[in-house]
């Protein structure tokens, strides 16, 4: 396979992750609406994005929050729901090891599912490409997704209000996490995880705070990893 520059790479990123912008504007507008209607002020809106990064996990903590959970359900709520990127950091770790620490906390902190789905099929697609390659095709998908995320966050939070109820904008939670699974449910045991995690879901969903959700991504990720050791690639 033929090298090539760095910076030709980014662009490459770019260039993959921008169909995403499609979901992400709405879903981080969307975001930013229910944050400030459940009465968090503009600053706490921004610093939460800035910090978790996440959208899952902060409409999960939001929806908590607004129900009056306990915090301890709302803390153990977000951080299940993130643990997918602990799978996700676990996966890259084979290729993105060698990278000095620093760069490695970075590529960490800006983890999120767009970027990550992107340059895990690349790591597969293309093994044969130097690690500078990789990794500039990894920033070059972050440098969409993440600065759109906090933008449009920022935007639903000032005009929300103005956004007519037509628009719909909650279309784009489950069209983003469709966009992301879908192409990676490539073996037997992928589909064996999906497969389980929604029907224990379905049949959690009686728990109180939506703890079924959280039930059931850990018997799918159970399964999955049953499914691995029985060969079931």
């Amino acid at each position: 396979m033929s090298s090539t520059s760095p910076r030709r790479e980014f662009w490459r990123g770019v260039r993959a992750a921008m169909p995403f912008a499609i979901v992400i504007i709405p879903f981080s507008m969307l975001f930013g609406l229910v944050a400030t209607e459940a009465g968090l002020s503009l600053f706490e809106t921004m610093t939460f994005s800035l910090v978790v990064i996440a959208g899952a996990a902060q409409f999960t903590a939001l929806g908590l929050m607004q129900e009056n959970a306990p915090t301890v359900i709302v803390i153990i709520s977000a951080l299940a729901v993130n643990m997918r990127m602990a799978m996700y950091s676990a996966s890259l770790v084979p290729h993105m090891g060698p990278l000095p620490f620093w760069e490695r906390a970075l590529v960490a902190y800006f983890m999120v599912d767009q970027p990550y789905a992107l340059t895990a099929n690349r790591f597969e697609d293309e093994p044969g490409r130097p690690l500078r390659e990789h990794k500039a095709f990894y920033w070059g998908c972050t440098w969409v997704v993440v600065p759109l995320w906090w933008s449009m966050t920022l935007l639903g939070a000032l005009v929300g209000q103005s956004i007519p109820d037509w628009l719909a904008l909650d279309f784009a939670v489950p069209i983003t996490f469709l966009a992301v699974v879908a192409p990676m449910l490539r073996t037997r045991a992928h589909l064996i995880a999906a497969g389980a995690a929604i029907l224990s879901a379905l049949a959690f969903a009686w728990l109180p705070y939506n703890l079924g959700l959280i039930v059931g991504g850990m018997i799918g990720m159970m399964a999955g990893a049953e499914a691995e050791r029985r060969g079931l690639a």
